[in-house]
């Protein structure tokens, strides 16, 4: 065994989602209390660029994993084939992002070592030589420390999105690039990608660091468009709540919440949206929230570090054509 941290490298036609470098700088930290080295897992086809680009934010050691099974993401292949790399390289500590791939990849393959899971963790480190993870519990009301008793290792742990701050790549870091093969034949394989489509003109909202997002208060379908107007005067993405999703004022992509997607963008302006507990454990982390909503007692004002009372059919219009006067657009 080792005092390794693996570090899974998710990536989609060779370009790495941006949350694997926020893990690479979590687990720079984590390595360094234990010390040991980081050890980037790179698979895919064609992906040999990745495995330097991982060491350049961080990574020591860089396995690469080219093999035409791996070239999209598939649970089986990419299961064995990392459950294969921590039997051989016996890691203390495996953290993955937490996006849609990372948190079905994780417990499955947590499940195949019998090890334990900490999921969606905001903060994370070392006590006693064992992971200490932070994740928020009960919709997002309070914290809960997930310690890992017992010799079980690697450690696993999901991080959220947009916590933790990515290393700069330095150009001038080296290290070492092991190369293995896959594991898996494609007739192994019983899941097939028959085609992508891609979706366009919308911000993501995982990515996003501004989001604006309409409530109930919007009326409808046509009081999307003041929200969609701010939005693309600030270069942020729409939101909603639950509640305008299921009356069908707006697709369920835009949904933000427990049943939705879980955000924290340096800004978020909550309009219209009355602060229900299921909301708020999709947005309570932002770093900035505006509310705006005629209702001064809604319970969006408790979260929000700032907010507005008044008719949103007149103030998000006003702070639209201020924002474009400031912005110069």
């Amino acid at each position: 065994m080792t005092n390794s941290v693996f570090v899974w490298v998710e990536q989609t036609g060779g370009v790495a989602d941006s949350i694997t470098w926020e893990v690479m700088g979590a687990a720079r930290q984590v390595a360094g209390a234990l010390g040991g080295e980081v050890i980037a897992c790179v698979l895919g086809d064609g992906v040999g660029g990745l495995a330097q680009a991982a060491i350049q934010r961080g990574a020591d050691t860089s396995i690469l994993v080219n093999d035409a099974t791996l070239a999209a993401y598939r649970l089986e292949a990419y299961v064995t084939t990392l459950l294969r790399l921590v039997q051989e390289q016996q890691p203390a500590v495996f953290l993955m992002g937490a996006s849609s791939r990372g948190r079905e990849l994780a417990p499955y393959l947590a499940a195949k070592l019998g090890v334990g899971l900490a999921a969606d963790c905001v903060e994370i480190g070392i006590e006693g030589g064992a992971l200490l993870a932070t994740r928020p519990a009960l919709a997002g009301n309070l914290t809960a420390q997930i310690t890992y008793p017992g010799a079980a290792r690697p450690q696993m742990a999901t991080l959220r999105r947009r916590v933790f701050p990515p290393p700069a790549p330095d150009a001038g870091r080296s290290g070492q690039v092991i190369t293995a093969s896959g594991v898996l034949a494609e007739d192994d394989i019983a899941t097939k990608v028959v085609e992508f489509v891609d979706q366009t003109g919308e911000v993501n909202l995982a990515d996003a660091s501004i989001i604006v997002a309409g409530g109930r208060g919007v009326g409808g379908p046509e009081g999307f468009a003041p929200i969609r107007a701010l939005a693309e005067a600030l270069g942020g993405a729409v939101g909603a709540s639950r509640a305008t999703v299921d009356a069908g004022w707006i697709p369920y992509a835009h949904q933000i919440g427990q049943t939705g997607k879980t955000v924290q963008p340096d800004l978020y302006i909550a309009v219209g949206v009355s602060g229900a507990i299921q909301h708020l454990a999709g947005m309570k982390t932002a770093k900035v929230i505006v509310a705006i909503n005629k209702n001064p007692e809604a319970p969006i004002f408790k979260v929000a570090t700032y907010g507005i009372v008044g008719d949103l059919f007149e103030i998000v219009p006003a702070l639209t054509e201020e924002f474009k006067k400031r912005l110069g657009k």
